[in-house]
């Protein structure tokens, strides 16, 4: 087995937009940092002591929309998922995510902006060899009939499914093996999604200030109010996918495994997460192999 290296940026990364939810523009900045150091994230605009938010799954403070992550002194970040599955999936290990307000922009409601912030960076390898979390046998969690599952695999899979009683959706489901070409060409452009019908409720209650066509596909009972922005039928299901994957970066390590998820969301994500490391006979950390193109 070949072992592959940590990995870091070669140079920061930069991007800036409004957040979905809060409508509040935020400026980015991804900066390279040392070995086992992990993804973190600083708030800058507040003081340095309160500011740093490590991206890890006992950091979930709010799972309703979006992974909100936080610390002890009350520093949250919002909307983490997308920026997390991009840096994962492109094999950046260790990273300062420096932002300066409390929602990572949504961008155009994909990953595409943050993959082409991130390869314009570039990637520069550490001395130090990656560590992996190995599932050794089946860790499950369920909610009614929604459940999202681990399973043992020697790579990284992600099946996922979906059903809606909108036509525009219906059911909709996908298998993938997870490495950086594949997520490239299947997932990355893939925009989140809503209904129009929930705008006015979640705007009650203080969300989706800065969500619009430009960033979310909007679903208005059986059409798609901006098709043009789908570049597949199935689009829900691969940015269901993206989810996934971002929520199980907080686990800090690459997986080897299986994710299914049926009808899952943030929520059940970040609980099979806290089940996975709850349960020591369920993973180790092992080296892991270099990565191999699916």
């Amino acid at each position: 087995m070949t072992v592959a290296c940590q990995n870091t940026l070669a140079a920061p990364a930069a991007f800036s937009g409004v957040g979905v939810h809060t409508g509040v523009r935020a400026h980015v900045r991804v900066e390279p940092a040392p070995v086992d150091a992990g993804i973190c994230f600083v708030r800058t605009d507040l003081p340095a002591e309160m500011g740093e938010v490590p991206a890890r799954v006992e950091a979930v403070c709010e799972t309703r929309l979006g992974t909100v992550i936080g610390n002890p002194a009350g520093a949250t970040v919002s909307t983490v998922e997308h920026l997390l599955a991009s840096l994962a999936s492109l094999g950046v290990d260790n990273a300062v995510v420096r932002i300066d307000g409390p929602e990572t922009p949504i961008m155009d409601g994909s990953c595409a902006a943050f993959v082409d912030a991130l390869d314009a960076a570039g990637r520069a390898a550490q001395s130090a060899r990656r560590q992996v979390i190995e599932v050794l046998k089946p860790v499950s969690v369920e909610e009614g009939d929604k459940r999202a599952a681990l399973l043992p695999a020697d790579r990284f899979e992600v099946a996922f499914e979906i059903a809606f009683p909108s036509a525009a959706i219906g059911r909709q489901s996908l298998d993938v093996v997870v490495t950086e070409e594949s997520f490239r060409a299947e997932l990355a452009a893939a925009r989140t999604f809503g209904f129009l019908h929930e705008v006015e409720m979640l705007r009650k209650m203080g969300l989706a200030r800065g969500g619009d066509l430009d960033n979310t596909i909007v679903v208005d009972g059986d059409r798609v109010m901006n098709p043009n922005a789908l570049i597949r039928p199935d689009d829900f299901v691969r940015h269901k996918m993206i989810d996934a994957i971002g929520d199980l970066a907080l686990l800090g390590a690459p997986i080897l495994g299986r994710y299914e998820g049926r009808y899952s969301g943030h929520a059940l994500n970040n609980a099979l997460a806290r089940a996975l490391l709850a349960d020591p006979t369920a993973w180790r950390r092992r080296d892991g192999p270099a990565p191999r193109a699916g």
